[in-house]
């Protein structure tokens, strides 16, 4: 992707969170770039002050990447379920970082400590349970390999934290495209 496909994603993002947190008319953003109208997944990450303040995404769409940007912007925004005691307000708008990851599909894999840190991220699933941590979870963290999978299991998908070595947990790995900018300079 390059610097205008991520500044338009960016701002349409930004515009999302702003419209959502002061009651404005969210985007309907339309594009004829093939990269910004392409069907894959992506998540938008809200921090304030390196705090997350919100994230939410999904691996796969049925519409284009800039509208799932705004769908994914408004979730992040007033949807994270972590937030809900604490939810995101107006005043903190100059102090947002957004980040967006778009992404690759998902590879199913036999092998998870394949995977490579910082490049890869992880979906765990078992039954009804499953989550996912981003590519650069593991670099904002310090953790081994086995640590990423073990605290993905027991933190996220609420699973034992060695369950990503049971052949009944299906890891799936993916990358991600990430780029972000201070909320007051998009």
């Amino acid at each position: 992707m390059n610097d205008t496909q991520k500044r338009i994603l960016l701002k349409t993002a930004r515009d999302t969170v702003k419209a959502v947190l002061t009651g404005g008319a969210e985007p309907t953003p339309k594009s004829s770039d093939p990269e910004l109208n392409a069907h894959c997944g992506c998540f938008v990450t809200l921090k304030n002050q390196e705090q997350l303040r919100g994230c939410i995404g999904q691996f796969t769409s049925d519409r284009p990447l800039i509208a799932l940007v705004v769908e994914m912007a408004r979730a992040s925004a007033t949807g994270d379920p972590r937030f809900f005691s604490d939810p995101i307000t107006a005043d903190e708008l100059e102090q947002l970082d957004v980040e967006i990851s778009v992404l690759s599909p998902l590879q199913k894999t036999d092998d998870p400590l394949s995977l490579r840190l910082g490049i890869d991220g992880i979906y765990i699933k078992r039954g009804r349970t499953s989550g996912c941590f981003l590519p650069q979870v593991a670099t904002e963290t310090g953790w081994s390999k086995e640590e990423f999978l073990s605290y993905c299991c027991a933190h996220k998908a609420g699973l034992a934290p060695d369950a990503w070595k049971d052949s009944k947990t299906e890891v799936y790995l993916f990358s991600a495209e990430v780029f972000g900018s201070e909320f007051k300079k998009i």
